[in-house]
């Protein structure tokens, strides 16, 4: 039977190591190095009283331009996905079957990082048939009911996202999208 290693299971063994290290030792200084360790390795789990919600994620910037993504250090990565129109749009609507062009950009939950953008391109990406598309499941959910011209927020949790990672997207995690509909055929 396999064993899960967590970022517990890794604080507990770099707080251990050093002390199994320095057994035998008058040496005070394996024991400050010890606290030090222990405390650099629990800083690295983070646990969260609440779950963020699509409102604790702050988006600046107009439709039609580059937004400006601010994910919160005050709450935790949503389980579920969350979607927001930020504006709404006037024409038409996707619905399953549809293709909706769309300008996007993400970033991820974790390190707050931008992993990819259409906006650098300067090309708009057509997502065909909504709903069945060669897309995470989190843009096939998400997509739907949104209007042309309209800008949306997506929170997307890993098993909607890239799971087990790809893509350059570290294991089970969040990813937020920011989507602008150019078209929707």
């Amino acid at each position: 039977m396999r064993s899960k290693i967590t970022i517990a299971t890794i604080a507990t063994a770099l707080a251990v190591t050093p002390m199994l290290a320095g057994c035998g030792s008058d040496d005070d200084s394996s024991a400050a190095a010890t606290t030090s360790r222990a405390s650099a390795a629990a800083s690295t789990t983070k646990t969260f009283d609440t779950v963020c919600t699509a409102d604790d994620v702050v988006v600046d910037g107009e439709p039609d331009s580059r937004p400006e993504i601010t994910i919160p250090d005050t709450c935790g990565p949503p389980t579920q996905l969350l979607t927001k129109d930020l504006t709404a749009g006037t024409g038409a609507e996707v619905v399953a079957g549809t293709d909706a062009t769309v300008q996007y950009q993400l970033v991820t939950w974790s390190d707050k990082a931008e992993k990819d953008a259409s906006w650098d391109r300067n090309t708009p990406f057509t997502v065909e048939q909504v709903g069945q598309a060669p897309v995470i499941d989190g843009w096939n959910e998400g997509l739907i009911g949104m209007k042309e011209g309209g800008r949306r927020l997506l929170v997307v949790p890993p098993e909607l996202g890239y799971g087990k990672g790809g893509n350059g997207i570290k294991p089970n995690e969040t990813l937020v999208f920011v989507i602008d509909a150019v078209a929707v055929n």
